[in-house]
């Protein structure tokens, strides 16, 4: 018909622009889809224990379940977060050895004793953390919700691995444990614990100490102090953080040391008794030999043919002929 209009007939395909927009939105539904689906089966190895949240975009951050060690594949939920703790036994290391200790560089506890020397406490904290289902729920609500700085000066939680886990200790263990050993140390004189603490201090006169060289035991001293901290560091713990998260707790006392000044007197009073006891040694021989040169001096006057018999033993090999008190003697010539 003339001066009709044709109608378009559809393409059947889709403009650039819609296809784009349909394939981002295809992506940002999909890829975090996927992801919550995959992330959704979670396992735990044989020393870790998990508490996991809720993480969904519309749901709570509440706990959901508590994963024991050891676990198969588990559904925990879309998007939901584990937070991993260690279940085996764990230590905290208090030592001047640098590369061994739980803080970098040389870490020493230093507290003063009852007489008011500075004594370095050197020692290793063991514990396991409580794995009952309802106490390891607290905990996560306690301590899973904040974040604890570690030696680097990095803020991290106490599930984000091992470093995240020495700050935890660091910043909530480690000053109960300074607490518990400047309360038994205090308690015990210097001497008391070391026991070369006696050559350099004074007596309530004012005078030296007159100790003898041989060191004196302080081990039944130092079993008490160990004891003791093991006594109460439970108590403490518990009080401090308000639950008994920590089960097993056993502290080893592995070494007292002295400030270095105090050392070094102490080395010197060593090694001036050292030089007093060798010279008293001298002396002591010196009297041995004269007495037993008198001895012998009695017994030669006894017996003078005693005296030339000791005479031709000390005579040099080769001496065939012997005069006493006669200068006159013919030795016949070859």
């Amino acid at each position: 018909m003339a001066g009709s209009k044709k109608i378009p007939r559809p393409s059947g395909r889709v403009s650039r622009p819609k296809a784009i927009v349909a394939a981002v939105v295809l992506l940002v539904v999909a890829v975090p889809t996927l992801n919550g689906f995959f992330g959704a089966f979670e396992r735990t190895s044989g020393g870790e224990v998990a508490v996991v949240r809720n993480g969904g975009m519309f749901d709570n951050n509440k706990i959901r379940q508590v994963i024991d060690p050891g676990s198969g594949l588990t559904w925990i939920g879309w998007w939901s977060h584990m937070h991993k703790y260690p279940a085996q036994q764990r230590f905290y290391t208090i030592t001047s050895d640098a590369g061994r200790g739980d803080r970098t560089g040389v870490d020493v506890v230093t507290v003063p004793s009852s007489d008011g020397v500075n004594m370095g406490i050197e020692g290793t904290l063991y514990f396991t953390l409580n794995l009952d289902h309802a106490t390891l729920r607290k905990f996560d609500d306690k301590f899973g919700t904040r974040k604890f700085t570690g030696a680097d000066g990095k803020a991290r939680y106490a599930y984000d691995g091992d470093q995240g886990w020495s700050a935890f200790l660091d910043q909530i263990i480690r000053p109960v444990i300074e607490n518990d050993l400047r309360t038994q140390v205090n308690s015990f004189r210097c001497a008391e614990l070391v026991s070369s603490c006696a050559l350099v201090q004074n007596n309530s006169g004012g005078k030296q100490q007159q100790t003898s060289l041989r060191a004196q035991s302080n081990n039944a001293n130092i079993a008490k102090v160990q004891d003791a901290i093991n006594t109460s560091l439970e108590q403490d713990l518990q009080q401090t953080l308000g639950f008994p998260f920590l089960t097993n707790l056993h502290f080893n006392l592995a070494r007292i040391t002295l400030p270095a000044s105090v050392q070094q007197a102490v080395d010197s009073a060593q090694a001036a008794f050292a030089k007093v006891t060798e010279s008293q040694a001298q002396v002591a021989q010196a009297r041995a030999e004269a007495e037993a040169n008198r001895a012998r001096q009695d017994g030669y006057n006894k017996c003078p043919t005693c005296a030339d018999i000791e005479k031709l033993k000390a005579l040099p090999k080769g001496i065939t002929v012997y005069a006493p008190g006669n200068d006159r003697v013919a030795i016949p010539t070859g």
